[in-house]
């Protein structure tokens, strides 16, 4: 992963490896030819027998549950996009159980699930009046454990809703700027280093709705190629030119913040009037951290901005929870807009933006906070309490402690995969951790299978990710302890379900749930199974 730069009066390879105070090590191992052959085979077959129920369905041999238009409009302009409507009906439909599963406790270390079944192929459920307990969650973003309905989060928020009540019913412009607000947003730009913050009631309008406000017509968007939806659909409302560079390559980025600078705008040649980085902290996909210290060199070298999405990262990452700058022991000046989330390590909801002398811009610009509703009192006691237990601002080292106790389920649960031969992908210090099944098959019998086995786990497959590297998602929290993470390990049972049969010319593990080469970590293996039930 090392950077190899062919530079002309660029950032040399030197420069950038000597910006780094600790080991950078990631993982991602190419798709197997084999598994990327039967992948797409695979999906080739789905494709066929999509075709031929759509040709039965349009007979009236079979039912069609999904929404498209009347008879009367066969001649208007499609409402609905054929291929997603496709993909909906023939594919998804088959492992939809997969996925909205009705929890009936707190999503912490272990939740209660409402049992359901389904009598028409998963185009409705009903409930059994069952219910799951004990279920080990390693599917919640909740890093740090602050899901819980005790404690003292639970109490201030409780305390706050008596003062408060629950909404606001306005907006911060409006009658909606309470005080708790504004002792939110005091703490957070504490918390985070930076002049000044602002927060936001909802994550993905954090990102959707403020990057139009920074960025227009006659600007450049560079953004990483895996970048969350929000971050997508920000940069299209605002109207700049968008180019995608590579996942975390630092070649491909500096390749086009060159050209953008020679070049300059299309016909015009003039030059740009800003160029603005996106990058996230963590990638919830990938497990892969961004190389920030590269970036930042970049951006001060070439004179861009550079927007940090820290959703994943921020109380996650570094000795403090600072996320990825506090990882990397970065200056926070050096980030010109720092964005985050709420909703993962903090147990609550929505978003920030911290920096410099952009937050009265925004409070006046930002659609997100002129048009939407204040944030939640409760919500925000939430944030303020867990935030200074972080911060050790209770007088105790329960912040602390778990931080290091995420750290330490991080390391553990990652080195347990790898030894028993999964492929991971991501950065070792990541606490989102992809398990490769890459077939389409995959994704249903192994989330339906480890249910089975009282393990909650988010499975992951196209159009989410490559249509060849389809993913179970691992987030490990500070709240589980070593038996969970064992028994997690465990109950995947590669011996005995996941790996039926072994090739022993190159002891690859033939008709595999999952990627998984006996008695060598770290290497891509070749599968072969394909089953009879997607």
């Amino acid at each position: 992963y090392a950077c190899k730069h062919i530079h002309h009066k660029g950032i040399s390879e030197r420069d950038m490896t000597g910006l780094y105070n600790r080991p950078f090590v990631e993982q991602f191992e190419e798709t197997p030819l084999l598994v990327a052959v039967l992948t797409y085979v695979g999906y080739g077959i789905l494709t066929i027998f999509g075709y031929l129920r759509d040709f039965l369905r349009n007979w009236g041999v079979e039912n069609c549950h999904v929404a498209r238009e009347r008879d009367e409009q066969k001649d208007f302009v499609p409402l609905y996009q054929d291929f997603e409507n496709f993909y909906t009906r023939n594919l998804y439909m088959r492992i939809r159980d997969n996925w909205n599963r009705p929890i009936c406790s707190v999503p912490g270390a272990k939740m209660d699930l409402v049992e359901r079944t389904s009598k028409d192929y998963n185009w409705t459920f009903e409930h059994t009046g069952k219910v799951v307990k004990d279920v080990i969650n390693m599917g919640s973003y909740n890093y740090l454990g602050f899901a819980e309905n005790t404690g003292r989060c639970a109490d201030n928020a409780t305390g706050s809703t008596h003062k408060y009540g629950v909404g606001v019913g306005s907006t911060r412009s409006e009658m909606g700027n309470l005080d708790i607000h504004e002792e939110l947003e005091q703490l957070v730009a504490r918390f985070l280093g930076v002049e000044s913050s602002m927060a936001f009631g909802m994550g993905f309008a954090t990102n959707s709705m403020n990057i139009p406000a920074l960025a227009g017509k006659g600007c450049l968007i560079l953004s990483d190629e895996l970048n969350h939806a929000s971050l997508a659909l920000g940069a299209r409302l605002s109207g700049a030119t968008i180019r995608v560079f590579k996942h975390n390559n630092m070649v491909s980025l500096e390749k086009l913040l060159r050209d953008a600078i020679v070049h300059g705008q299309p016909r015009t040649h003039r030059p740009w009037k800003k160029m603005l980085i996106l990058v996230e902290g963590i990638y919830s996909m990938e497990g892969s951290i961004v190389r920030l210290p590269e970036v930042i060199a970049l951006k001060k070298h070439y004179k861009a901005y550079l927007y940090l999405d820290e959703a994943h990262s921020i109380g996650a990452l570094g000795p403090r929870g600072g996320g990825v700058v506090d990882y990397f022991g970065l200056d926070p000046k050096d980030v010109d807009i720092m964005m985050g989330t709420f909703t993962k390590s903090f147990g609550a909801a929505g978003g920030y933006i911290g920096g410099k002398r952009l937050i009265d811009y925004l409070r006046s610009h930002s659609h997100s906070s002129i048009y939407a509703t204040a944030m939640s009192p409760p919500v925000s006691q939430q944030i303020i309490t867990s935030m200074k237990i972080i911060m050790g601002e209770d007088n105790t080292t329960l912040g602390a402690e778990r931080l290091k106790q995420l750290s330490e389920n991080t390391t553990y649960f990652r080195r347990k995969l790898r030894e028993m031969g999964f492929i991971i992908y991501g950065n070792n210090d990541s606490p989102v951790v992809p398990m490769m099944l890459y077939m389409p098959a995959k994704i249903g019998a192994f989330g339906r299978e480890m249910l089975k086995r009282n393990i909650g786990t988010v499975v992951v497959g196209f159009p989410a990710t490559p249509i060849i590297e389809s993913r179970a998602r691992f987030c490990v929290s500070a709240a589980h302890t070593r038996d969970m993470l064992d028994t997690v390990s465990h109950r995947s049972e590669t011996r005995s379900i996941m790996c039926s049969k072994y090739l022993e010319e190159h002891k690859y593990c033939l008709n595999s749930g999952v990627g998984v080469l006996e008695g060598r970590p770290h290497s891509a293996i070749t599968m072969v199974e394909q089953q009879a039930q997607i």
